[in-house]
């Protein structure tokens, strides 16, 4: 049976062909141009999907199948493919193993910064996870951003160090950057035989075996691999690379200790199944090596995921809260038990319509099933399955525990949502998303495309977390806010291939933030007397300044009915309404804490909206004593340069109010490492190829918020009052 064939059979099969101990569900994520998707689509090649290798430079990869991917050469949505993978027995480096296939999902996820919510909502639904690192940059900034997202989640992972094959390439030097910026336990279970032009293969640490690979133009390097002997000039570094190997697993493994100190012979199997145990635990990040683009190392990366990463039986089980008691409840991975997926991704397809991505956690769906929505507490009939496989949509009966798939034709779903039995009512944690940190105004070019581009751009926004389209009510223009000026760029694009809706936009503004730094008391009274019935509402708060990082807080501390029970909700919702539209200069609030102290009421006249009205009052009153400051988003931006343009953009850093916290030496290029506003960094693309003749580049993420300084909060405060719309 051929490889395609056999692909098509287990994704049509009504019953499961791969057990759960056998499936893998896996990302491949990094820094942007580290070689996700270069190496996704080796990983698909080699495990038989495709028979024809695409390139990101020639636009015709599986997993970048949007027109903008290949345009741009970058992965700007996740994608997903199932793939398929057999160890075979008589590989040289498995000879103990019998030839066992295994099932493989695949999220490609992207690099870009602005497209950061890919990468979370995929980490929230993985099991395992492989970081790939340039062998020349090492870790980068986004590369420290995707490992922060799957630690937050809880991801086990393994390192790949990629492009050893490049100039500058240095595997120790990658290594000791995990170990240093992500505080990582990395260790290598593969390490290079030679670098750059010389790279010709991997010492398999664990088995002692070189494994290399023979000389061949583009298309055919790569291919074919010999399992040998280990080079007697490499001898005694892989034995060194072995003895670190024992030692690191000991100190965290009470088998293997046990093995040290009593001097038993630890052979690879019961080394390996060690180092499984650590991965699973996120105790241990194993490390491997390899050139994607020149199929070196590839396929010994695919059997690091079978050794390494965890099959969904080998984590926690996922845990939810009933939505009525509150109650933990724990979602055991099998086929068996009762139907619990969550929700991770909406995509609107140009021929099958609007997809819904989920993760099966128990249980198994099947076509003409009922599925239950704890949210809105809907039921709704499941009418057609599908599994992805990049731009590819492929029909399936039945999904089971374990399985990444999708769903067609469901209403009122959004990200996060759990999807269930009915008699199983549980809601799992959704994702969380990061806040837009750039707005703009937005009109169609014609009157007659207004409807069309409102309806595409509330598609869009249900599509993406981050991305955010509301209407500004003091001006009545549609604002967009999202995470970059790439990020809404790729919007309007979308709008005007998708939804064939031309538009202008506004110029880009800043997303502040107000907060305080001190506490104060606020009083708030909405009365009206107008022959009839009034309207009486009085509050008092205490506004103080919280925690970094810690949101908004609003507290009921009334004492003695000073304010009717049911008039305290109404309260709370005029301070968060005056939170959000901001009170200082028009910027949402954040981080402090309110207090609703006191008030009164009237017999007759106080209801809700009173009241509402007189939580806004209150906050104002007492936000204007609290030492109000304005907040701007700052970004960590780090520049590779040739060494003689190095001066030329420090200055300009410096002159963008940026602050400079490194300046290192790496492959033959200067590193700069910088934090700077993000309301300096427009235009910067066009500025630092002007700088270096194009020869420098450079990469930025959200980083904190700082206060604004003096110099320039009256030139922000001015444009504010003149720029409503820019408000978000």
């Amino acid at each position: 049976m051929s490889d395609a064939h056999a692909i098509n059979t287990v994704l049509n099969s009504p019953n499961r062909q791969y057990p759960l101990e056998r499936t893998r569900n896996i990302g491949i994520a990094a820094h942007i141009d580290a070689g996700k998707t270069t190496t996704t689509e080796r990983i698909l090649f080699y495990t038989g999907l495709i028979h024809k290798i695409g390139d990101v430079d020639d636009g015709n990869t599986v997993t970048d199948w949007m027109e903008q991917e290949k345009e741009r050469g970058i992965t700007i949505t996740s994608a997903a493919v199932t793939c398929f993978w057999t160890q075979k027995k008589e590989e040289g480096l498995y000879k103990a193993r019998e030839a066992i296939p295994h099932r493989i999902n695949i999220i490609d996820t992207p690099g870009h910064v602005d497209f950061t919510a890919e990468v979370e909502r995929s980490m929230r639904v993985l099991d395992g996870a492989v970081a790939v690192f340039c062998g020349v940059a090492g870790v980068q900034p986004q590369s420290e951003t995707v490992w922060r997202q799957a630690t937050k989640y809880h991801v086990p992972r393994i390192a790949f160090v990629n492009k050893m094959d490049r100039t500058g390439a240095n595997f120790e030097n990658a290594l000791n950057d995990m170990r240093k910026k992500l505080n990582a336990y990395a260790y290598p279970v593969m390490i290079p035989v030679g670098a750059e032009e010389r790279f010709e293969g991997v010492i398999d640490v664990v088995n002692q075996k070189a494994i290399l690979w023979g000389p061949g133009d583009i298309q055919q390097e790569g291919l074919r691999y010999e399992i040998k002997a280990i080079p007697a000039e490499h001898v005694e570094r892989a034995q060194a690379a072995l003895a670190e190997l024992i030692d690191a697993v000991s100190n965290k493994d009470d088998t293997i200790a046990e093995m040290v100190l009593e001097e038993k012979p630890i052979t690879p199997e019961i080394l390996k199944a060690a180092i499984r145990r650590l991965t699973c635990k996120i105790e241990l990040v194993p490390v491997l090596c390899g050139s994607a683009f020149k199929k070196k190392g590839v396929q010994v990366l695919v059997d690091a995921v079978i050794d390494y990463l965890p099959s969904p039986i080998d984590i926690p089980a996922a845990v939810g809260m009933n939505p009525i008691t509150d109650e933990k409840v724990e979602v055991q991975p099998n086929d068996s038990g009762k139907f619990c997926s969550l929700a991770f991704k909406l995509w609107t397809d140009p021929y099958a319509g609007k997809l819904v991505f989920f993760r099966v956690y128990s249980g198994q769906l099947k076509k003409g099933d009922t599925i239950y929505n704890p949210r809105t507490r809907k039921r709704e009939r499941v009418s057609r399955l599908m599994v992805i496989q990049g731009s590819e949509r492929k029909d399936v009966d039945g999904v089971y525990s374990g399985d990444i798939a999708a769903l067609v034709g469901l209403r009122n779903i959004t990200t996060g949502d759990t999807l269930c039995d009915e008699s199983f009512d549980i809601t799992l944690e959704p994702p969380t998303f990061p806040e837009p940190v750039i707005s703009m105004a937005i009109e169609p070019k014609t009157k007659a495309d207004r409807d069309k581009m409102s309806e595409g751009l509330q598609r869009l926004a249900e599509e993406d977390p981050t991305f955010r389209v509301f209407t500004n009510e003091e001006t009545g223009q549609l604002i967009i806010a999202g995470m970059g000026e790439l990020h809404l760029e790729i919007i309007r694009d979308r709008l005007k291939r998708e939804f064939k809706v031309e538009a202008d936009a506004g110029a880009p503004q800043i997303a502040y933030r107000e907060t305080i730094t001190k506490s104060a008391d606020g009083e708030g009274k909405f009365i009206r007397q107008s022959g009839g019935r009034g309207q009486y509402g009085h509050a008092c708060v205490k506004v103080e300044p919280n925690e970094k990082g810690k949101g908004v807080e609003v507290l009921n501390e009334i004492v003695g009915g000073a304010i009717p029970r049911e008039y305290v909700p109404a309260v709370e919702d005029g301070i968060r309404e005056a939170i959000k539209s901001g009170v200082y200069a028009g910027f949402q609030v954040i981080d402090i804490k309110v207090s609703i102290t006191d008030g009164s009421f009237h017999e007759v006249d106080s209801n809700e909206l009173a009241f509402k009205m007189a939580g806004i009052f209150a906050l104002k009153d007492a936000f204007n004593d609290a030492g109000p400051i304005l907040l701007e988003p700052i970004m960590k931006v780090e520049v590779t340069t040739p060494d003689e343009y190095q001066g030329d953009l420090l200055g300009d850093i410096n002159r963008r109010r940026g602050i400079i916290l490194g300046v290192d030496a790496k492959a033959g290029q200067t590193v700069v490492t910088a934090q700077v506003p993000l309301a300096e960094m427009f235009g910067y693309a066009t500025a630092i190829r002007s700088l270096s003749k194009g020869r420098a580049s450079y990469s930025m993420e959200p980083n904190n918020f700082e206060q604004v300084p003096n110099s320039v909060l009256t030139t922000v405060l001015d444009a504010a009052k003149k720029k409503p719309a820019a408000r978000s």
